[in-house]
């Protein structure tokens, strides 16, 4: 164990396993939904609770009995939330997707004041405004239950601004503290999560294409491409050593927000998967390269957002620099390729993994060999 922090101990290395359980089940729900719609607020209102639980466990995740029962509590409310999110959708009922989010992030405050109540000035501070302006936010949201429908979509617009709002206005006169390593594994293990759930949505999907209507030839190039871009967006994702870029809280907020872009355009692969199977065995009334297109963009988003966040960091010189550029750019021409677009994108994204793994043993090499500076 590291020495008390505000009157908590943490440990300074070991995380318990709840931050783990509650990766899984923010993952998980966010795929339950299957509209376009539902799969956008899922991770939207998921990833937000989520991040805001993970930067907080790494600094007051003191693993004591009642930590684990508010965190328990915490992912009940994401089971209320995913319960709802459909009927919201269908039936324009948003009562219990309020509900689960609020649970959520009322469980959150408890676990600031906790925090305040053991830390001395200015942390207190800190951990008091993080309370009020969760809290207060709480109270908009259930503004979403008694404005009129028209005006749901502005207030739901308003109320994000404000959540995001919150840590600015938490931390102004004192940031939070934070370990790279632990913010860095989160991530990592969301990410891992979020393309396993992937490649059980395209599953599916191909078997449902296959036993149904007995589409082997049209869904197997779709499968090996699927597999191809979700290998390659792990090794891409996981190549560099992501915990050395988060030095300061502007990093690791811009990085962290970044995310947001990353689990999306992780979890719309699945989906684009699975319109694209869809479509080859003729369940989907979309064009094929609509269906295309649904697997190309998030492809294209995952690879351009995960360069931005890091990868450009660990790269040296212009070729490393742009690899991932320019296998996105591929990538969205193989939307035009027809019913062999997934299976080509898959293939670009295998050669842009060979193609920065020989670059970076090039220079490994070079480096090797250079003469060591003179004393």
């Amino acid at each position: 164990m590291s020495a008390a922090r505000g009157g908590l101990p943490v440990p300074s290395v070991i995380r318990s396993p709840k931050p783990s359980r509650f990766d899984l089940q923010s993952a998980g729900d966010a795929h339950r939904p299957v509209s376009a719609g539902q799969r956008g607020v899922g991770p939207l209102v998921h990833g937000w609770a989520w991040m805001n639980f993970t930067w907080f466990a790494s600094a007051y995740d003191n693993d004591d009995v009642l930590y684990r029962v508010v965190t328990l509590v915490q992912i009940a409310g994401v089971l209320v939330l995913a319960a709802g999110v459909s009927r919201a959708f269908e039936d324009h009922d948003w009562v219990a997707v309020v509900i689960g989010y609020v649970i959520m992030r009322m469980a959150m405050v408890a676990q600031w004041l906790r925090a305040g109540r053991s830390a001395a000035p200015p942390e207190s501070t800190m951990a008091r405004r993080y309370a009020a302006g969760v809290l207060l936010c709480q109270i908009g949201w259930l503004g979403l239950l008694i404005v009129p429908e028209s005006g749901r979509g502005w207030l739901f617009l308003v109320m994000v601004v404000l959540e995001l709002c919150v840590p600015a206005f938490a931390e102004r006169k004192h940031p939070s503290s934070w370990h790279p390593h632990h913010i860095s594994e989160r991530y990592g293990l969301l990410t891992i999560i979020v393309l396993g759930e992937t490649v059980a949505a395209a599953t599916v999907a191909v078997k449902s294409g296959i036993e149904e209507n007995d589409a082997l030839g049209e869904v197997l190039p779709i499968a090996a491409g699927g597999l191809l871009i979700v290998f390659a967006a792990w090794w891409i994702y996981f190549v560099v050593p992501v915990h050395s870029r988060l030095r300061s809280n502007r990093q690791s907020f811009l990085w962290g927000y970044g995310h947001y872009l990353v689990f999306a355009s992780a979890a719309a692969i699945g989906a684009g998967l699975e319109v694209a199977v869809e479509q080859a065995v003729g369940k989907a009334h979309v064009s094929t390269l609509a269906a295309s297109f649904a697997v190309t963009l998030p492809t294209a988003v995952f690879l351009l957002t995960v360069w931005a966040l890091h990868a450009r960091y660990f790269k040296v010189g212009i070729a490393e620099q742009l690899v991932l550029p320019v296998a996105a750019l591929l990538v969205l021409a193989c939307t035009f390729l027809g019913g062999e677009a997934v299976l080509a994108a898959g293939i670009v994204l295998a050669l842009a993994v060979a193609a920065g793994v020989t670059l970076t043993a090039r220079r490994t090499e070079r480096e090797r060999r250079a003469p060591a500076p003179a004393a």
